[in-house]
């Protein structure tokens, strides 16, 4: 028995997220039943860094699952791929220890959220960027930013609807934008992140972009510890899941 590490890309727009669910066609359920046919109809169990919604991407997307198949671990990459549908890839597989946890051994993650900021809307990023019409106030943003970083409880940029019962206060290392001519992308690195954060997030501080907010209200609506004073959640299709350190 050998335990595997993959790292996983994935457009998200066909799917109910990334987590296995009684309704709705899931990544983790792709995945599994590729591995069950490649392990004659044995099942194989998955453990991901963490879920993602139904609409969201990933790039750097880790699991981890144990095999008794003797194939090198070189070839997974292609052997898994081949079994997957084509929005779905393995982009890098290894062997590891035993006692590798793809959850609970992650120490951060990378997050980033792509804007289409024009009048016009692009037609071949539609599924991959919030198109926004109004201009956007860069600086204001930026500055919004500098508000989040650091460690803060994050209540309030929390999705009531959390399963979590423990604490909500995380250290966000980067809350950065990046301006690549109309489309703006949102960096987010921190050692974790509630549900919906990044979207709540970046809808407050679109907000704050289109003049509605001031950025120091970013540090009212963090001492709050209240969902209803942040601002909207931004929908799921501008969001990627990046990166996972361990």
């Amino acid at each position: 028995m050998q335990r595997l590490k993959c790292r996983v890309e994935y457009d998200g727009t066909a799917y109910a997220g990334y987590q296995v669910q009684p309704n709705g066609v899931t990544i983790q359920a792709k995945i599994e039943n590729a591995l069950t046919q490649m392990h004659k109809g044995e099942r194989v169990k998955v453990i991901a860094s963490g879920r993602t919604d139904a609409g969201v991407h990933a790039v750097g997307q880790v699991i981890h699952f144990d095999t008794n198949l003797h194939i090198p671990a070189s070839n997974w990459k292609r052997a898994l791929s081949s079994m997957l549908p084509s929005d779905i890839r393995v982009a890098n597989a290894e062997q590891v220890s035993e006692d590798f946890h793809a959850r609970y051994d992650a120490k951060g993650k990378e997050y980033r959220y792509y804007v289409w900021n024009s009048p016009e809307a692009n037609l071949f990023r539609r599924l991959y960027t919030y198109h926004i019409r109004k201009p956007l106030d860069i600086e204001s943003m930026r500055e919004a930013c500098r508000w989040v970083e650091g460690e803060h409880d994050f209540t309030s940029f929390c999705s009531p609807r959390t399963d979590l019962k423990g604490s909500k206060v995380r250290t966000i290392r980067k809350a950065a934008i990046e301006q690549q001519g109309t489309e703006l992308v949102f960096i987010f690195k921190g050692n974790g992140f509630l549900y919906n954060m990044v979207r709540i997030l970046v809808g407050t501080i679109l907000e704050v972009g289109l003049g509605d907010r001031t950025p120091d209200e970013l540090k009212t609506m963090l001492a709050a510890g209240d969902r209803k004073s942040a601002g909207k959640t931004a929908p799921p299709h501008g969001l990627f899941l990046w990166n996972v350190d361990y």
